[in-house]
């Protein structure tokens, strides 16, 4: 049995811009091969009245159709229009999602000292529903929304990818949708984590351990700076798909840092909470972008306790403690700069373990001794320490994001070798 095929419609007009990235579409289509439906297309479509309706007219052909985005309460917010076009239904004002989108709005209103009556016209419009749909709630002022539309199961969800997360468990569980999962044929994923080798060497491995076919469809994705491998096997497929991964394991064992999805920076912070540890960052070139991702991290305050964004020498010593002849004889892009660095946010933050990075982002400040590209990291803590060394090409946000990820690898290297050695 096929599984069931499915559209995701994205509007925006800001994403076909490219003012900001999609992050719904990948979510979603995710979120799909997990529960054993095709992700047919993902389509970018802006607020235009014309191409969004051709938009929804093409999912309304599949199985299922998610849409998010365009559920706001201005003019150009036209999705729950158009849906209700597409389905040939009309639009109905629901009175309890009324009276839940004026209560938040009237808060929104007194917040900003500004007269309900500036709300009242939009609060009608976004609790209006096609003819026979189910409310999903609110996630902010815009309900979610499910729809059976002829033979396609039709979901409408904030463009927000927060308020869209919250929302999307309860889509599941509407009978429209339960019903193209109880089509779904079982499906076994598998997923593989690596870092610190090409995605070229990660193919060549998947080659030759068979790679797609025979019940299994195998992936490869260049994300983060790290490669991720997923499998997905039909029930025929599971024993291959178990075999596949084996040969991955042998092959690539030393480059393979999670199987169950993790972003590193979560594995670092489990790390430092199951070993009882507390962690800080020092940064001169990533400016912060390994505080970033580690704060990201919901409940990180428990562990990390802080960073110091080290730009200039002066920072560097009188921040972190930087020693002036260390700074003199090597440069503050240097091991030991970075060495240096680290032990002094762990001295002066109090924290057991941390990371420092150093480097030059470029595009200009690179000398033939020491080029743009050039990064040293080190991490630090009551089990060793761990350096690296890196000559990275690319851009500017290349080289940040690449230094970034460096470092939060190591910090994680550094606390598995610990918690192996207890």
């Amino acid at each position: 049995m096929s599984p069931p095929r499915a559209t995701i419609v994205v509007t925006g007009s800001e994403l076909v811009r490219g003012d900001r990235r999609d992050e719904n579409g990948p979510f979603l289509a995710s979120e799909l091969t997990r529960l054993g439906i095709e992700p047919d297309r993902v389509e970018i479509v802006g607020d235009r009245t014309e191409r969004l309706e051709h938009a929804l007219r093409q999912g309304f052909e599949s199985d299922l159709c998610l849409v998010t985005g365009g559920l706001g309460p201005t003019h150009d917010d036209r999705t729950v229009e158009l849906v209700a076009r597409v389905a040939g239904v009309p639009l109905l004002v629901d009175q309890e999602l009324e009276r839940q989108i004026e209560g938040v709005s009237r808060l929104i209103a007194e917040r900003l000292r500004r007269a309900y009556a500036d709300f009242e016209t939009g609060v009608r419009k976004q609790a209006s529903l096609p003819e026979g749909g189910i409310s999903l709630g609110l996630a902010g002022t815009a309900p979610g929304i499910v729809l059976q539309a002829g033979s396609c199961a039709v979901v409408v969800l904030p463009g927000p990818p927060r308020e869209l997360r919250r929302l999307w468990p309860r889509a599941l569980e509407t009978d429209p949708v339960r019903r193209v999962l109880e089509r779904a044929p079982a499906r076994t994923r598998l997923a593989l984590r690596f870092f610190g080798t090409p995605e070229s060497a990660v193919a060549r491995a998947l080659a030759e351990a068979g790679g797609d076919g025979d019940g299994v469809e195998a992936t490869i994705c260049a994300r983060d700076f790290e490669i991720h491998v997923d499998l997905v096997a039909d029930p025929a497929g599971e024993e291959r798909a178990g075999e596949i991964a084996t040969s991955l394991r042998h092959g690539l064992g030393r480059y393979l840092f999670s199987e169950d999805e993790r972003p590193v920076s979560e594995m670092v912070l489990d790390l430092c909470r199951g070993q009882g540890l507390t962690l800080a960052t020092a940064e001169s070139c990533t400016g912060g972008l390994v505080a970033a991702r580690l704060t990201s991290v919901q409940g990180s305050s428990d562990v990390f306790l802080g960073g110091v964004v080290a730009y200039s020498d002066g920072v560097k010593q009188g921040g972190l403690g930087v020693p002036e002849v260390v700074l003199e004889q090597h440069g503050a892009v240097s091991a030991e700069a970075a060495a240096a660095m680290a032990r002094g946010a762990r001295e002066r933050l109090g924290a057991d373990v941390a990371v420092a990075v150093t480097g030059i982002a470029g595009p200009g400040g690179g000398t033939p001794e020491k080029p743009v590209g050039l990064v040293f990291v080190h991490a630090s803590g009551p089990g060793g320490e761990q350096t690296a060394r890196l000559e990275l090409p690319g851009d500017r946000e290349l080289v940040r994001g690449r230094a970034t990820a460096t470092a939060l690898h190591l910090v994680r290297r550094l606390l598995e070798s610990r918690h192996t050695s207890t």
